[in-house]
C-alpha cells in the first residue's frame, strides 16, 4: 500500500504458470512442484490429471479431486484450456471438438474455474498452431466463426467465459481480427487472452512498440488473462521463456497496467529448469510499478 492508501499494480498482479510445464507421475505432485516454485495461479489443462485436453467424458470424483488437490495447496485455476481447431477443414473435426467443449464447460466451475482458453485454429488439418495458407481465405473465417459462436452458446448456457488468443499462425492472427470477432459475435462470455509475443507477423518486430500499442488499443477492455513468454523472432508464435527474448516486457506490462488488468500473468513456453529465472525476472520487472 501507498501512504494513500492505494494497492500498488505490481503488488496486485501475481505470477502463475501453465501447470503441465511440470511433468509428474500425478495431479498431486504437478501441484506440489506449482506451490514449492512459490507460485499461486496456475492455467490448467487436463492433461495434467491424466487425461485429454479435452476428453469425451469427465466424472464428478475427478472433478473434485481436482478442486481438493488446488484447495489444500492454496491455489487457484485461473482458467483451463479448452483448445481444438474451431478452423478444422473438415466440419466433423469441428463438432467433435464443440461436444468435447460442452463437457468441459459443465465441468469447469467445478474445478475452480469459469475461463476456458481457445484457439481459433488453422486451415492445417494436423497443426491447429501451425499457419496455412488458407487460413486468410473467406471460407476458413466463416467456418471459424461459425465455430465460435456455437462454442459461445455452450458457454452462455453452463456461465463460463471463452478465451481467444490472437497468434500469427492461426485464423484470428492480429488484435485487429479479433477485435472483429468479438464485435461480429458480441457476447460478453468471449473475450481474450493477451500474449504480447504472439502478435508480430515477418517484418513487424522493428515496430514492436506500435504493435503492442495498437493491440491495447484494440482490446484492452476484453483482456480476461494474460500470458507471459517471449520471442526471439517475428512470424511465428513466441517459444521463449519470459526474459530471454527480444519482447520489450517494459511496455508490455506498462499496457497491462494501463489497461487496469488485476489478473495473473500466466508463464509458459519455458521447460522447468526456466520457471525460477523467469519468476524472478517478473518479480523485478513488476517491482517497478510498486
Amino acid at each position: 500500500m501507498g501512504e494513500s492508501g492505494e494497492c500498488h499494480w505490481g503488488a496486485v498482479v501475481e505470477i502463475g504458470i501453465f501447470a503441465k510445464t511440470f511433468s509428474r507421475p500425478d495431479l498431486e505432485s504437478v501441484l506440489d512442484t506449482v506451490q514449492e516454485h512459490g507460485l499461486r495461479w496456475i492455467q490448467f489443462n487436463l492433461s495434467s490429471a491424466g487425461l485429454p485436453t479435452l476428453p469425451d467424458n469427465l466424472d464428478d470424483s475427478t472433478t473434485t479431486r481436482i478442486r481438493e488437490a488446488l484447495h489444500n495447496r492454496g491455489l487457484h485455476m485461473a482458467a483451463i484450456s479448452g483448445t481444438f481447431n474451431m478452423a478444422h477443414p473438415d466440419e466433423a473435426e469441428r463438432q467433435n471438438g464443440l461436444a468435447r467443449l460442452r463437457v468441459l464447460a459443465r465441468h469447469c466451475a467445478d474445478m475452480g474455474t469459469r475461463l476456458i482458453t481457445l484457439c481459433t485454429g488453422s486451415r492445417d488439418p494436423n497443426n491447429m498452431w501451425r499457419r496455412h495458407p488458407d487460413n486468410d481465405s473467406i471460407q476458413a473465417w466463416a467456418d471459424m466463426r461459425d465455430c465460435v459462436e456455437q462454442a459461445v452458446v455452450i458457454a452462455e448456457a453452463h456461465e463460463v467465459t471463452l478465451g481467444i488468443e490472437p497468434e500469427v499462425s492461426n485464423i484470428v492472427d492480429t488484435a485487429r481480427k479479433a477485435r472483429r470477432l468479438l464485435d461480429e459475435i458480441a457476447s460478453p462470455h468471449l473475450k481474450v487472452v493477451m500474449d504480447g509475443a504472439n502478435l508480430f507477423h515477418s517484418g513487424q518486430l522493428p515496430h514492436m512498440q506500435q504493435v503492442l500499442d495498437d493491440a491495447f488499443d484494440l482490446l484492452r477492455s476484453d483482456i480476461v488473462l494474460a500470458h507471459a513468454k517471449d520471442l526471439s523472432r517475428d512470424g511465428e508464435a513466441g517459444h521463449e521463456a519470459a526474459g530471454t527474448g527480444l519482447l520489450d516486457y517494459d511496455r508490455y506490462l506498462s499496457l497491462l497496467r494501463q489497461a487496469a488488468y488485476d489478473g495473473p500473468l500466466i508463464l509458459h513456453s519455458l521447460s522447468e529448469t526456466q520457471v525460477a529465472a523467469s519468476v524472478g525476472f517478473l518479480r523485478d520487472k513488476l517491482a517497478q510499478f510498486q
